[in-house]
């Protein structure tokens, strides 16, 4: 397997045969960095690299979030299609906005009471045990009230939306191929989002219902 290092950005960047003095000023002026789809189960030593604003690492194979502690100017996040199980290390990027972590192994939406800043959160797909839903902690919620916009929470087994009403900033919940039933645990949510601009269930059982879409409209305020 591969270890995301400084000789990695350094090989990627066709770097190799510079001196070593010009790639430490490169790496320090480096805001974009995409190392997608190149075998890395971990993350090193990446201080370097302080002017981070944008980091691709989706379709790899890492297994945990680490290392990110000296990322403070990262807004951009990509981490999706690998084998992350928990979110965590992640209350230094005070900057951060937007964090992909869709087709992981992630149970619980947790680590985020420190994110402050995050606009949107993709979370979709994760792999989780048969019969599991992906979970919620409160404080973590509660933390994101005020400034996440964007939630994509498809495919992940939910069954209800009652606990992210706390999210009284969303404009867009994308909730699609779970198991909302309930018409009632909707409108409870409907009434709460004073900000929704666009909300997408396809795939549920809730579809099935006579008028749901009717029905949500009348519902929201801002639909």
């Amino acid at each position: 397997m591969v270890r995301l290092t400084m000789d990695l950005i350094a090989k990627n960047a066709g770097h190799k045969n510079r001196s070593e003095e010009d790639f430490g000023q490169y790496v320090q002026k480096l805001t974009h960095l995409n190392l997608s789809d190149k075998n890395i189960d971990s993350i090193g030593d990446l201080s370097f690299c302080k002017n981070l604003r944008v980091l691709y690492l989706y379709d790899n194979q890492i297994n945990q979030i680490q290392n990110l502690d000296f990322a403070s100017n990262i807004t951009h996040l990509y981490l999706q299609n690998n084998r992350i199980s928990s979110i965590e290390n992640l209350s230094l990027l005070k900057k951060l906005e937007k964090l992909y972590l869709g087709g992981n192994y992630i149970t619980v939406v947790e680590g985020l009471d420190k994110v402050g800043e995050l606009r949107e959160l993709h979370i979709e797909s994760q792999h989780l045990p048969l019969g599991e839903k992906l979970l919620f902690d409160p404080i973590s919620l509660n933390s994101l009230a005020k400034s996440l916009s964007v939630l994509n929470i498809s495919s992940n087994n939910i069954d209800a939306l009652e606990e992210l009403a706390v999210l009284e900033n969303l404009s867009y919940l994308k909730a699609v191929d779970n198991q909302l039933k309930h018409m009632k645990d909707l409108e409870v949510v409907l009434k709460k989002w004073t900000k929704l601009r666009r909300i997408d269930l396809t795939g549920n059982p809730i579809c099935q219902k006579p008028k749901y879409k009717d029905r949500i409209i009348v519902q929201s305020l801002t639909l």
